[in-house]
């Protein structure tokens, strides 16, 4: 699993992946409230936007490869400066490598760069409680709940409550990543059947 960034040449592979997963994806699409239906914006659009947002040092976007295929994308946005040294992560993956471990190994690194190279100190993930598949990303990876932002963020054409995860550079100050192989190899330890 790789994390990289987005490049416009990715286009084909990053509209045949979202087609591909339109309706995996769907219930957890932001879309803008005053639009409906939601127009999405070109591939090409949407890399400059980001792309400017990074040079600006507001946003991280990366897409998210395994094997060295596309099967996803992941962004560090509301990137705060100052007193805050914050930040959000918001993804997805497609349906097809979902529950391989990709998605926290993607987190898990994003939230180490940040911590690391990009001096942040404080890492939030909001989900909406139906989101399954993202709560057990957050969940494998040992975030803190912080609890519920009711009408948080237009979602799937209404106001949609969301449960509110974060972490700080103290909680994790080996790596979330290293944290995250640590639960992995506990959790398959205490799975083993006893020896004895």
């Amino acid at each position: 699993m790789v994390l990289r960034p987005l490049r416009f040449r990715d286009a084909r592979a990053w509209s045949a992946l979202r087609e591909r997963n339109r309706d995996w994806l769907a219930p957890w699409e932001p879309t803008p409230p005053t639009e409906w239906p939601p127009r999405a914006p070109s591939f090409r659009a949407m890399v400059r936007r980001l792309s400017a947002q990074a040079g600006a040092g507001e946003a991280l976007p990366w897409a998210v490869t395994y094997e060295g295929a596309l099967v996803g994308q992941l962004t560090v946005g509301g990137i705060t400066r100052g007193s805050a040294q914050s930040a959000h992560i918001g993804y997805w993956v497609g349906e097809e490598v979902a529950g391989r471990g990709i998605m926290p190994t993607a987190v898990a690194l994003a939230v180490d760069h940040c911590f690391g190279p990009a001096g942040l100190h404080r890492i939030e993930v909001n989900i909406r409680p139906e989101n399954a598949a993202s709560l057990r990303v957050v969940d494998k990876l040992g975030l803190r709940y912080e609890g519920l932002r009711p009408r948080f963020l237009h979602i799937d054409g209404a106001w949609r409550d969301h449960y509110a995860f974060a972490v700080t550079a103290e909680e994790v100050p080996a790596g979330l990543l290293a944290q995250w192989r640590e639960l992995q190899s506990r959790r398959t330890a205490e799975s083993q059947p006893s020896q004895e």
